[in-house]
């Protein structure tokens, strides 16, 4: 939607003309402003770039019943109406049974600290993506003179969420969010090369250091080897890590392992909270007020699910720690699910962050330490296969390089692999120091990521590919 903010009634004018407006026993307004600018470039030339805004309005009204309460919703984006989103709400409660889910509606004095909800919402522009422009347009003439070709998509996205509630809760928060990825090809395609960086602000990414990056990748790939399939020991740079425990993060749920339907289930309905899963002394967390990932400091949604409710809307976040010293500390759980299962509440902030304290190793530490295996830089389409064991199959892509004796010898050939996260934390042999990271796979869902790189014994190449 690219419509002014002249035809937009003000996103805190929305909450408080729903919430004048309400007849229900409670109701919960979200407005989300999202502004976006971007580009694309190919064959070393920007092919696209524009901006965009979107804004999505939710309201969740609830109703008491007999054995509890029921809860509708209604949502839209746009110029929406919003007394007829509340209206949409209120019938759809009018006719759903009691909420599992039920909980207390978060309060003022329960909720994190509110700004000035008044404000309007924070835009982008394509001056957002700071010297991206301009350093690409180097890079650019650097890469014709080599003879080679780059491609690839940058962005800054800014989200800006206002909350409100028949409670008197009322937050704001803006969130910004960027990106940089791309491919460097040479030799008509023959080799090619991937790295990508995150940003909340891109003018802070250095694009000569990407480039750098990708020259060096495509520079181990002009002697070309085959191996075949097998297990390998492995090297894996913080953006493959990110790659592989970003599924491990979204695999704790604490329904699904009393229920036994997952990696972190024990027999009897049990979990596996407090077992050892590696004997390093690994963190797993995530907290809004990392170091260079904050995020939203408050619970927000629009629907509820098995971990995540409603009903929580507005609540505090803080650090969590799903693993620490190596072993499971703790899984998500809303409230109501918290307080059946006897345990505390938990609740994923928009960030992951893995590391081992204490461990200084750069990348090219771990290679310059391996005797004979892989340097996987990127990879791609990834799929879980079994959620008990967390096995996960995808492809390599991109830059595979064979290490020998500390040095990168050549590139090889693409494989599937058939891991689990959990298995590599397991298998690790040294655990280099964290760095901010970016999925190929999965950064337009989590971008805020932090990770080290990993050498791993036994890493399951299950097959050949014949992917270039």
């Amino acid at each position: 939607m690219s419509t002014g903010r002249g035809r937009l009634m003000a996103a805190d004018r929305v909450v408080d003309q729903v919430l004048e407006a309400s007849r229900s026993h409670g109701c919960i307004v979200i407005v989300e402003e999202a502004s976006q600018a971007e580009l694309r470039f190919a064959n070393n030339t920007v092919t696209t770039n524009g901006t965009r805004r979107d804004r999505d309005v939710t309201v969740i009204a609830f109703r008491e019943t007999d054995t509890g309460t029921a809860m509708g919703t209604a949502s839209s984006s746009g110029a929406a109406d919003a007394i007829d989103l509340l209206r949409r709400a209120e019938a759809n409660a009018a006719t759903a049974q009691a909420a599992e889910d039920e909980a207390p509606l978060v309060t003022p004095a329960q909720s994190a600290p509110a700004g000035e909800f008044a404000e309007p919402p924070v835009m982008t522009s394509l001056a957002g993506l700071g010297n991206v422009l301009d350093g690409l347009a180097d890079a650019f003439g650097r890469a014709n003179a080599a003879g080679t070709r780059l491609a690839g998509y940058a962005e800054h996205h800014v989200s800006t969420v206002y909350l409100g509630s028949s409670t008197g809760l009322r937050l704001r928060n803006v969130e910004p969010t960027g990106k940089l990825e791309a491919v460097a090809r040479a030799d008509g395609g023959a080799r090619s090369a991937w790295a990508a960086t995150g940003a909340e602000d891109l003018a802070t990414v250095d694009v000569v250091e990407l480039e750098e990056r990708l020259d060096r990748r495509l520079s181990w790939g002009a002697r070309k080897l085959e191996l075949d399939a097998g297990r390998y020991e492995v090297v894996l740079p913080p953006d493959a890590v990110a790659d592989l425990i970003i599924p491990l993060g979204d695999a704790t749920s604490g329904r699904e392992a009393e229920e036994g339907r997952s990696v972190f289930s024990a027999p009897n309905g049990a979990t596996r909270v407090g077992e050892s899963l590696s004997p390093h002394r690994f963190s797993l967390r995530s907290d809004p007020f990392a170091e260079g990932l904050e995020c939203t400091p408050f619970l927000v949604s629009g629907a509820s699910g098995q971990d995540v409710s409603v009903f929580d809307n507005g609540l505090p976040l803080e650090r969590t720690e799903w693993i620490l010293d190596g072993r499971l500390a703790r899984l998500r759980y809303h409230r109501a699910g918290a307080k059946r299962s006897g345990v505390k509440s938990a609740a994923a902030a928009n960030n992951l962050i893995l590391e081992q304290p204490g461990a200084t190793s750069t990348l090219e530490d771990l290679v310059g330490r391996t005797e004979r295996g892989l340097l996987l830089t990127c990879l791609w389409y990834i799929r879980e296969v079994d959620p008990a064991t967390l096995l996960l199959t995808g492809l390599t892509r991109d830059g595979v390089y064979l290490v020998e004796h500390g040095e990168i010898v050549g590139s090889v050939n693409n494989f599937r692999f058939n891991e689990s996260p959990v298995d590599v934390l397991s298998k690790a042999i040294e655990v280099g120091r964290t760095e901010r990271a970016l999925s190929r796979e999965w950064n337009e869902w989590l971008n805020r990521t932090a990770m080290p790189p990993l050498r791993v014994a036994e890493f399951n190449m299950s097959s050949v590919s014949p992917a270039t």
